[in-house]
């Protein structure tokens, strides 16, 4: 067996080494520890001048996730032949059933309220009134709201954050089926 010396641990010690040494802090702008002792390194020829940043006008505030070429958001549309929510309230009110503190909340709709994509959207005490663009997306978000939605074709009732009964609920339901 012929002796041979072991070059490669004593290469990889250096490499070792040689990197650890690399990963020290750099100095601070101002230390005189720079290689020309300027308060700054010295700009190598490779590296292109810092140019100012862009801002973005203060009138135009923009979300993380949008992008110069993103389209402005337009509101869904209903479907036609679909019951408006106020058409859905007045059903509600002609049947004798409370439609106190009647709010639009339309805007809630879009990308800057919950943006579930809806249509129309008219608030009451008891009862929330949402039209969707499509009885689909009616249907996905009656999903995700379980026992506390009804849906009838892409309008749906939502219970959530209301003390109305199950009586009661029932009631506004029935409405809403016989409604055209």
């Amino acid at each position: 067996m012929t002796k041979r010396p072991r070059v490669l641990p004593i290469a990889a010690t250096l490499l070792i080494a040689l990197g650890l040494s690399a990963c020290s802090d750099d100095p601070e702008p101002g230390d005189p520890s720079w290689a020309d002792g300027s308060p700054k390194p010295a700009a190598t020829a490779e590296a292109a001048p810092p140019e100012a940043p862009q801002e973005a006008p203060p009138s135009a505030p923009r979300t993380p996730s949008e992008s110069p070429s993103t389209p402005p958001f337009t509101m869904p549309t209903k479907a036609s032949g679909t019951p408006g929510a106020r058409k859905v309230v007045d059903a509600f009110s002609a049947a004798g059933l409370k439609v106190t503190n009647l709010r639009n909340r339309t805007v809630d709709c879009g990308p800057d309220g919950a943006g579930i994509g809806c249509a129309e959207l008219l608030v009451t005490d008891a009862v929330k009134v949402y039209v969707f663009p499509t009885e689909a997306n009616a249907t996905n978000q009656t999903d995700v709201w379980g026992v506390d939605a009804y849906r009838k074709g892409a309008v749906v009732l939502s219970y959530l954050g209301t003390k109305t009964g199950e009586a009661e609920r029932k009631r506004y339901n029935d409405v809403l089926a016989k409604l055209g």
